[in-house]
């Protein structure tokens, strides 16, 4: 199936190459080496070609170098990236994106923007192609591709909305020289990207006559609701007005298609061969052998250290780097599977059971085992930190993996009803949900899966404040409201590049203090206009407490 994906995608960008290429005037002579649109007859191939080149940049935008995957998570509770022995301070980058302490010049900022207006171009093109007939199709099929990629071009909208805010805001790809979009406002781009999903949901294929691989790793009518209720889930944030009914009316649209269900092992959502998991309901395909940026999707090669290849017969060596934040690992109950499927830790070994040492710094020589414990944001070793094993490691993995990224799954539409009716005065009905999804993660002790109303109302377990060797501080978790949902969404999704969003909803992303990172200002919640598009747009304004 994954073959088939990327089939699609390569072909995909060489017929949006050669159409571009292409003339639309009358040729005297036979030309072998364009397709000229009026000879192009597409069949259904061409089609999820066509459509799947457009896909691209949610995966490099999400997973490449300082992608969103860092910008959602590296700035949040759950995950760190102290400096190692073998480096990873990187001029103090990674210490301030934890502090929060980043500047409208840095690369996080740069590549969040310039990656997704690249699948926004891309989406722009191709809609462009086919409303003028460059791309030919017949009515039923112009109405259905056209549909999908203005909901692709709206989850692109999407990601700049949560982000940044005030985005430009270009829906045009035949405009003149020098032309520069117009900044909206962040209402504007939440009502654009509302109005693109409601008016085109109901020509998307609903995978009701046996189209589930052919629109695997696509918007089919249930990933569009599915992106619907995560924009009503934060509308509170983007606008000032709460929309929960409408997020469950769209949870709820999911859930009574029946078309997805929890897997009854929450690994199988993280295994290689992930494709055909019925919890998938829009995953991003990867697959090594095709993928060709060197770090698409090398969460492995960051969180490993250097001996860890022998564990997995790796095709090159890990690089140290990031881990799991000590507080976050000690709010886990220790009988909770997902500690132990998310996470490596305690001693290592190689794929034959030989114990690994560390290989640099203080520990060289010595057992290389992983402990809850992290010195500071300024200084660890090879031991410190648990790491990130959420997706399953294939023996013989190069630098990228080939598990495919669950971007929407069928937890999270279970999730966001629960949190609807949390926030609106139904805690005991949101609780039978969570204990649904707890219980697969309790299957030793089902007792524990149990919770109640009371307890999803009261605070979180998370103990905030300072926690490194320069301070020493107890802020705790217990007056944050809804605290104890917002440790379930950590529980459940951590590694999958949330974390920022869910913490900015629930009051806590500038609010409290972990780790290394003390409080910050409250502007920090959006990130800044980058400086390269502010210097190319005249149109744009920054954000909020940023210096132009």
């Amino acid at each position: 199936m994954k073959i088939n994906i990327y089939r699609n995608i390569a072909r995909g960008i060489t017929l949006v190459f050669i159409l571009i290429l292409s003339s639309c005037t009358t040729l005297e002579n036979e030309n072998f080496s364009t397709i000229v649109a009026e000879d192009f007859h597409p069949t259904n191939d061409d089609v999820a070609a066509l459509v799947g080149s457009g896909y691209t940049g949610w995966r490099e935008t999400l997973l490449l170098w300082n992608g969103i995957w860092r910008t959602q998570e590296v700035t949040a509770d759950e995950i760190i990236i102290p400096a190692r022995p073998n480096g990873w301070v990187d001029g103090g980058i990674f210490k301030r994106i934890h502090q929060h302490d980043w500047y409208k010049e840095d690369d996080n900022v740069l590549q969040g923007w310039n990656r997704t207006y690249s699948g926004i171009t891309k989406c722009n093109r191709l809609i462009y192609q086919v409303e003028t007939d460059f791309i030919p199709l017949n009515s039923a099929a112009k109405t259905k591709m056209l549909a999908e990629l203005k909901v692709l071009r709206a989850s692109y909208y999407y990601i700049l909305l949560d982000l940044y805010g005030n985005v430009a805001l270009s829906t045009d790809f035949n405009v003149p020289e020098g032309y520069l979009p117009p900044q909206a406002s962040r209402q504007e781009i939440y009502n654009f990207v509302v109005s693109e999903i409601l008016n085109n949901i109901n020509d998307l294929d609903d995978l009701s006559v046996s189209t589930k691989q052919e629109y695997y790793g696509r918007f089919n009518k249930w990933a569009a609701y599915t992106l619907l209720a995560k924009v009503y889930l934060n509308a509170q944030v983007y606008t000032g007005t709460a929309r929960w009914t409408e997020c469950m009316a769209a949870c709820q649209a999911v859930i009574d298609s029946g078309k997805y269900s929890l897997e009854a092992n929450q690994k199988n959502v993280f295994i290689t061969e992930n494709q055909n998991s019925s919890e998938i309901i829009f995953g991003l395909a990867i697959d090594g052998k095709y993928t060709t940026e060197f770090n698409q999707f090398d969460i492995h090669m960051q969180t490993l250290q250097p001996a860890n290849q022998a564990t997995y017969n790796l095709k090159s060596t890990p690089w140290g780097g990031m881990c799991a934040t000590p507080q976050f690992i000690e709010s886990f109950d220790p009988d909770d599977s997902r500690l132990k499927a998310n996470f490596i830790y305690g001693p290592q070994y190689s794929s034959t059971g030989a114990p690994l040492k560390c290989t640099m710094g203080a520990y060289a020589g010595q057992p290389l085992s992983f402990i809850n414990v992290v010195p500071s944001i300024d200084a660890s070793e090879e031991i410190h930190g648990y790491r990130f094993g959420k997706f399953e490691i294939a023996k013989g993995s190069n630098n990228i993996l080939s598990n495919d990224f669950p971007l929407f799954r069928y937890a999270d539409i279970l999730m966001m009803k629960a949190e609807c009716l949390l926030r609106t005065n139904k805690a005991d009905e949101a609780a039978q949900i969570v204990t649904q999804i707890r219980q697969r993660a309790f299957l030793a002790n089902p007792a524990k899966a149990v919770v109640t109303g009371a307890q999803l109302l009261a605070g979180s377990a998370y103990d905030y404040g300072r926690r490194d060797t320069y301070q020493t501080t107890h802020e705790g978790g217990a007056n944050i409201q809804y605290g104890r949902f917002l440790d379930e969404l950590a529980w459940e999704f951590n590694q999958e590049g949330r974390r920022r969003q869910d913490m900015i909803r629930f009051g806590v992303f500038t609010t409290k203090s972990w780790f290394s990172h003390n409080a910050s200002a409250d502007y920090r919640k959006l990130y800044p206009i980058p400086q390269a598009a502010m210097l190319t747009n005249g149109n744009l304004k920054q954000n909020p407490g940023y210096i132009n």
